[in-house]
């Protein structure tokens, strides 16, 4: 990276530049910051220098960007998961630099450091998620987080463990193996709706090995222990039943984005369409949505939890066949 005189990234001090701006009320919540053209052509910047410059007000959590508006000040508003009332919407208490919902001190740990980073993963997303970040909700030194976590990558698989293990697996034994498979199925579901940054973060072919996320694996390994089926039979039957809950819980966060920035749920956005669907329906060979009278005649209403239910049992009858 090139400096400048002063030793500093021409982006990082331009922007300083409009923080200073945002801090001094020239520039106010809502509005609109310079675009990436209007900062190449005010500080004669390259374009990529531009984008630097609105991303690193973005991962301070100062801007955001409203589709059809531009990059606006404020943090971006948190990400409901799809289906929560709208009124149930809010964001988390504020609690101080440095103390909890009292304003007391609170003593910095390890735990609270992940915490602290969960709920910005939580409220504006892991894109947005940096030390320097948590450093600034907690009230420390950023070199003040590297005592209880190594790295930002550290961190996240932290967060992972922490976060899948708010949703422990009960204390009495699964009725069947079926029921032992959902178990672990749901839970995931559950941990995933909880937080919509989840799924992005694990990994199916490299997983992580996290005391909270392998007994997910074993709980299905376990369930099909009595069967006589080889090992690898066995973990790709583990992986598969991971891959589709985390594959259906990976739209969550893109639908919540959705119905944010359109202001449509699912099913509103779906009746927007139902004209033009209907003018592709008679216009082009379509026999299966016309077997299905839609879109007149036929009510159907996506729900990214039904899929989830309905899907889950395809799996297990299919794991069932394979079983006998």
């Amino acid at each position: 990276m090139i400096e400048d005189a002063t030793g500093t990234a021409p982006y990082r001090r331009i922007a300083a530049e409009i923080r200073h701006r945002i801090e001094a009320g020239d520039l106010r919540p809502g509005d609109r910051v310079p675009s990436t053209r209007a900062l190449v052509q005010e500080f004669g910047i390259a374009m990529a220098t531009a984008t630097k410059v609105l991303a690193a007000l973005q991962q301070d959590g100062l801007v955001h960007p409203v589709p059809g508006v531009g990059t606006v000040v404020g943090p971006r508003p948190r990400l409901v998961p799809p289906g929560t009332p709208r009124q149930a919407s809010r964001r988390r208490p504020a609690t101080g630099r440095g103390g909890d919902d009292t304003g007391e001190a609170v003593p910095l740990s390890g735990e609270r450091v992940v915490r602290t980073a969960i709920a910005i993963a939580d409220e504006d997303g892991l894109g947005a998620l940096s030390m320097r970040r948590v450093a600034t909700e907690l009230g420390v030194s950023t070199m003040a987080l590297y005592r209880y976590v190594d790295s930002k990558e550290a961190l996240v698989l932290q967060m992972v463990d922490l976060a899948v293990g708010d949703f422990p697996f009960p204390a009495t034994p699964p009725a069947d193996w079926r029921d032992g498979i959902e178990r672990a199925a749901r839970l995931q579901w559950a941990a995933y709706r909880r937080h919509l940054w989840l799924p992005g973060a694990v990994t199916l072919g490299r997983p992580q090995m996290l005391r909270n996320l392998l007994p997910h694996t074993d709980a299905v390994l376990q369930a099909l222990s009595g069967f006589g089926l080889d090992a690898a039979t066995s973990m790709y039957a583990a992986v598969t039943v991971f891959g589709y809950v985390r594959g259906v819980a990976l739209n969550l966060e893109a639908e919540a984005q959705a119905e944010q920035d359109t202001g449509l749920t699912a099913d509103e956005w779906a009746a927007s369409q139902a004209d033009a669907l209907a003018e592709l329906i008679d216009s082009e060979d379509l026999p299966g949505f016309r077997a299905l009278a839609l879109p007149n005649g036929f009510d159907f209403d996506f729900d990214l939890d039904q899929l989830f239910e309905f899907g889950l049992q395809l799996v297990l009858d299919g794991l069932a066949v394979k079983l006998r």
